[in-house]
């Protein structure tokens, strides 16, 4: 009894002496009204943050509301008083950091893009057989899909009462003009004249050719087929109808393609439209074909995106004269093209010429008409190219130098202090291994191309602006941050009310 008694009693002890300590230790974190706080050290501490979640702030001591890990005092630097947005390295910081900067410099910005696609038929080059009257189809002479033909050949006959009696009408009003030539009657031969005049514009506009109708007025005789007669030269590419078939007014019988100039219709990304102008040459080639360049200009720049595959349909004109390129190869093409400072494009060969809107190859040296469709040719500057003496190369930084986030584009530029400010920039285009700058830099200053990724890592963990965080952090009610632009000066630290680190 004794011995239990004696138990109870260190216990007490020690359960007593825990609290204590216990509740000493918590009012040795929490400092008085008035007192300085410290790391332990002697030394100001500005402010207390978590070595987990740098952007976590709090005047005081206490643990991380996110991970629950004790926070870190934080201390001011020497780059502190730098900028928001700066970080200051010594020399032997900047070596084992391993940064290199680079010049913002003007060169000429070129690049290759490359572009796949399809060779398709020339839809200004088809032609068609259709059935201007209803009929029979009583023989096919081109009976397959396919078949070459040439203009004027016979490719189907048809049998059509409306075309046989249209044919007697003719004949009828060119005998009554033969015998009515001696009348004296006013207005009667004018008369048999318009009568068969009508009678042959008749049968010209059902299909019939000059040969055919005049073999009608010259035999007499009324045929009761009638040859339908390829429009164009080409390749019969569909066959719509059978031998024997019955057929109305404007059936599609043949389609017949001139596959003397083809399309080459391209898939270019949008990323790469800045890049791509009318009349541009291009190059292209197919595996059909391993070896062999061809070439062609842009025609066409399809004004819709497709929002499914983000891409937009480029249109070549390319001749075929050996007819070696097929509707459906697959072409690999690439455009070579050169930026001024203006973002137009650089074309020695454009400078100062007259192209036409809707031919590319005509391109004349003054102002006209275009040989092909007759419309008034234009300046090729009112197409995005740049004329003699425009401004010169663009401003360009390597394609290393900007950490880009989402819309932001952030560099590290090397100050004459030899620290390294954070700077947010506007790209152009991408030219190769460097980025066109649209804003935010000038010419002969330093960027850091190696190591940036560093430089912001540190200024994370500083709870600086950087790249990922443009705003630096500050404590709201509940212990979140809220952001401040970079580069701007921020306020102090909000002490964290409702919020009580256990």
């Amino acid at each position: 009894m004794k011995k239990q008694l004696r138990l109870l009693v260190i216990v007490a002890a020690i359960a007593a002496a825990f609290v204590l300590g216990l509740t000493m230790g918590r009012q040795a974190d929490q400092p008085g009204p008035g007192e300085v706080t410290t790391d332990g050290g002697g030394e100001h501490v500005d402010w207390w943050t978590c070595s987990m979640d740098p952007e976590v702030r709090s005047p005081k001591p206490g643990r991380c509301p996110k991970c629950g890990m004790a926070l870190i005092p934080l201390k001011r630097q020497a780059s502190d008083d730098a900028g928001e947005a700066e970080l200051t390295l010594s020399p032997r910081a900047a070596k084992l950091a391993e940064v290199e900067v680079a010049r913002v410099e003007r060169r000429p910005a070129t690049a290759d893009i490359r572009m796949v696609g399809k060779v398709r038929y020339d839809e200004t080059r088809l032609g068609y057989v259709t059935a201007r009257v209803p009929g029979r189809l009583d023989r096919l002479f081109v009976d397959f899909t396919g078949a070459p033909v040439k203009q004027g050949d016979a490719t189907a006959s048809i049998y059509s009462p409306e075309l046989l009696a249209a044919q007697e009408e003719l004949i009828q009003a060119v005998k009554a003009a033969e015998d009515l030539a001696g009348s004296t009657v006013p207005g009667v031969q004018e008369m048999t004249r318009n009568t068969a005049d009508a009678a042959r514009a008749k049968l010209r506009l059902w299909g019939l050719a000059d040969e055919q109708v005049r073999e009608i007025e010259r035999s007499r005789t009324a045929a009761d087929h009638v040859t339908l007669n390829a429009p164009i030269s080409g390749v019969v590419v569909e066959k719509n109808v059978l031998e024997g078939a019955y057929v109305e007014t404007g059936t599609r019988i043949f389609t017949i393609a001139d596959l003397s100039t083809v399309w080459i219709v391209l898939d270019a990304y949008e990323s790469d439209l800045a890049w791509i102008r009318y009349a541009q040459p291009v190059e292209f080639a197919t595996d059909a074909l391993p070896g062999e360049v061809f070439t062609g200009r842009i025609a066409f720049i399809e004004p819709v995106l497709d929002d499914a595959t983000r891409t937009v349909k480029v249109r070549l004109n390319a001749p075929n004269a050996r007819g070696r390129l097929k509707p459906e190869m697959f072409v690999h093409a690439v455009v070579r093209a050169s930026i001024d400072a203006d973002g137009s494009i650089v074309s020695p060969d454009l400078a100062g010429k007259w192209i036409s809107p809707r031919h590319p190859e005509v391109i004349k040296d003054a102002p006209g008409l275009c040989d092909v469709c007759g419309a008034p040719l234009v300046r090729a500057e009112t197409l995005g190219y740049a004329a003699a003496g425009a401004p010169g190369q663009p401003l360009v930084i390597p394609a290393s130098a900007p950490i880009i986030t989402g819309k932001r584009a952030v560099v590290y530029v090397r100050t004459a202090a030899g620290s390294y400010e954070g700077r947010e920039v506007a790209l152009g285009p991408r030219a190769g291994g460097y980025y066109v700058v649209a804003g935010g830099l000038a010419e002969g200053e330093q960027v850091a191309v190696r190591g940036n990724f560093k430089i912001d890592s540190a200024l994370q963990i500083q709870a600086k602006p950087s790249a990922m965080n443009s705003r630096r952090p500050q404590e709201t009610p509940g212990g979140e941050a809220g952001p401040v632009k970079v580069g701007q000066p921020p306020g102090p630290p909000a002490p964290a009310e409702g919020h009580r680190h256990e």
